[in-house]
């Protein structure tokens, strides 16, 4: 089995595991397993992705529920899923509306084991609280030349264990500028925070940008996202740290494929 399956977790902690790109898994005292946004796919020609193999095999990792935050390939991956739900067929998915119409259109998953959410919306699966937020406006940013997104782009805050987790999937570049969306999930006054970024590429907040994204959530721990899978959309994730001022937040770089326990303020 996997080694993050056997971590024994303590009360008041949350294991987090990093396979790469956006995939997180997040497990509590009791066991339970979130997977997020899970992208395993097998075939990985040398000139797209950086390693030949997928971090995990889906058989060897048991999980519980699973979270995607958009229907984009590399965050709702009907390969990866329907992988998961043969091993564990009690799996349940919560996504956005697009998400699911693929799921149910693309996997043997069946409607009563999936969730839709949409942004305002909550959900609580065994003791794990949801809270879905808009990572994209669906109008855009007619301001700042961007375009309307082309499917429902969410971010979620993850309550497990008394800490509060933040995934922003797929931010608007201008995120950080988007008081009227950031107001809400800063209220729910989140403890880290797992933030998608890019230096140069443009479609996601820019590095300073995503300091000043987690200074405005009040996070008390950063950790870079979106990264270490794709030959060409990757980053160094220290010269992402590096911007972060010493009275923080506190970046926090997972290495690849590996995994913490996470106790706030320790």
């Amino acid at each position: 089995m996997h080694p993050f399956s056997t971590l024994v977790v303590p009360q008041g902690a949350v294991g987090i595991h990093w396979f790469e790109q956006n995939a997180y898994a997040f497990k509590d005292s009791r066991g339970t397993a979130l997977l997020i946004d899970p992208y395993f796919p097998r075939s990985r020609p040398t000139e797209k992705f950086i390693r030949p193999q997928p971090p995990v095999i889906e058989a060897e990792f048991p999980v519980d529920y699973v979270l995607v935050t958009h229907r984009h390939s590399d965050h709702t991956n009907p390969e990866t899923l329907a992988r998961i739900h043969a091993a564990w067929p009690d799996i349940v998915v919560i996504g956005p509306p697009e998400s699911i119409a693929q799921v149910l259109g693309e996997t043997p998953i069946e409607a009563d084991h999936t969730i839709t959410i949409h942004a305002g919306e909550s959900v609580t699966v065994g003791e794990i609280v949801i809270r879905a937020f808009w990572s994209k406006p669906p109008e855009g940013d007619p301001a700042a030349n961007i375009a309307p997104p082309d499917v429902t782009h969410l971010g979620y805050v993850i309550e497990l264990e008394g800490i509060r987790l933040y995934v922003t999937g797929d931010t608007i570049n201008t995120f950080a500028d988007h008081d009227e969306l950031l107001a809400p999930i800063a209220a729910l006054k989140p403890d880290i925070g797992f933030l998608t970024t890019h230096p140069t590429e443009g479609e996601f907040p820019f590095f300073e940008d995503s300091v000043r994204l987690a200074q405005k959530l009040g996070l008390k721990t950063a950790v870079p996202a979106h990264y270490a899978c794709f030959a060409r959309r990757t980053y160094d994730p220290q010269a992402w740290a590096a911007l972060f001022p010493a009275e923080g937040p506190q970046p926090l770089i997972i290495p690849w494929n590996a995994h913490i326990v996470y106790r706030p303020n320790v």
